[in-house]
């Protein structure tokens, strides 16, 4: 039997006060919600600033390559929701050249691959703090890479694929501002930290034990989940002798939903893991599992890598490749 471990997809915090008083009796006040704080009013002789370092939300232009895709149109909804400001224009495969995709009242122009370079310059030059975030194919990985380094556009990458190792050093070659990552979902990526630790400290704790793995995704996708590879990798290192062809992929709606319980709504964007580890007499099981239904935990972490990627440009702080465990460990997450 599963023991089902449910992950939020969003958490909305409440509206928390704060109040300070200075030494003349003299107070300030200001609200902080899940966007931004703002400062409501103050009176004392003297002069009080309040510094907000991460960058102005209404304020931050923002740049959802592939938005004529399922995930990115959640990442678009997710931003616009969050108060970010997409700019008219995106790029996609030429398939969608000259599409207009339409988003809470904001029409955007579709462009192919010819003349990329051009609009991504323009519009840069026009909104100087812009961040891009890719949400494209594979196949379109690395040359995207290319062409936000060469313009020099921070951006977030959360396009899986491609040739990894050229991604990876095209970014660092090029000395640009960019959050990579194959897995967005914070509280997925917190889990995966969690495991990496554990196998780190504590090699062979789980020596002798046998693992089964039980994954079902949407059924266009055809291979093993890069997340339940990194999860079998920390249990490997555990101690547990399992090999990746042992995973059990379950791509058949009938099956996700009379087996493992999917949502019938959910079939075509979902996302349940099944660890299960018995002890070699039998006596003893341990059980792990997360289940994502749609995409809404992707697109919320994608937001909070795109504000925390502005904060770091705005603070010149190191031109570099950061990833969701660095997202992670700044905290102050929506």
């Amino acid at each position: 039997m599963w023991a089902a471990i449910k992950v939020p997809s969003n958490i909305h915090g409440g509206i928390i006060h704060y109040n300070y008083s200075s030494k003349n009796g003299n107070s300030s006040s200001f609200v902080r919600g899940r966007k931004s704080l703002v400062k409501m009013c103050f009176t004392s002789d003297q002069h009080v600033q309040l510094i907000q370092n991460t960058p102005s939300i209404d304020a931050l232009p923002i740049m959802v390559n592939g938005c004529t895709g399922k995930m990115g149109r959640a990442v678009l909804e997710a931003s616009i929701s969050a108060g970010l400001q997409p700019v008219s224009v995106c790029f996609s495969g030429p398939g969608d050249a000259g599409k207009i995709v339409e988003v809470s009242g904001k029409e955007i122009t579709v462009h192919g691959p010819s003349d990329r370079e051009n609009i991504l310059s323009s519009v840069f030059e026009e909104h100087p703090n812009l961040i891009v975030v890719d949400y494209t194919v594979p196949a379109a990985v690395n040359d995207n890479a290319e062409l936000y380094c060469k313009v020099g556009v921070p951006f977030v990458m959360g396009t899986t694929g491609g040739d990894r190792e050229k991604l990876y050093k095209t970014v660092a070659d090029s000395k640009v501002y960019a959050v990579i990552s194959p897995q967005m979902g914070k509280q997925v990526v917190a889990f995966l930290a969690a495991m990496e630790i554990m196998s780190e400290q504590f090699p062979g704790a789980f020596s002798g034990y046998t693992l089964q793995v039980m994954e079902s995704h949407q059924a266009s996708k055809l291979d093993t989940s890069g997340t339940a590879k990194a999860v079998i990798s920390c249990f490997q290192k555990l101690g547990v002798s399992f090999d990746l062809d042992e995973v059990q992929l379950i791509r058949d709606p009938k099956q996700q939903v009379e087996m493992v319980g999917v949502p019938e709504e959910h079939l075509l964007g979902h996302a349940f893991h099944m660890y299960h580890l018995t002890s070699p007499d039998g006596t003893v099981s341990f059980e792990f599992q997360h289940n994502v239904c749609g995409r809404s935990i992707y697109a919320e972490g994608t937001v909070d890598a795109t504000l925390f990627l502005a904060k770091k440009v705005k603070l010149k702080e190191e031109k570099r490749i950061y990833d969701m465990i660095d997202v992670l460990r700044e905290g102050n997450m929506r």
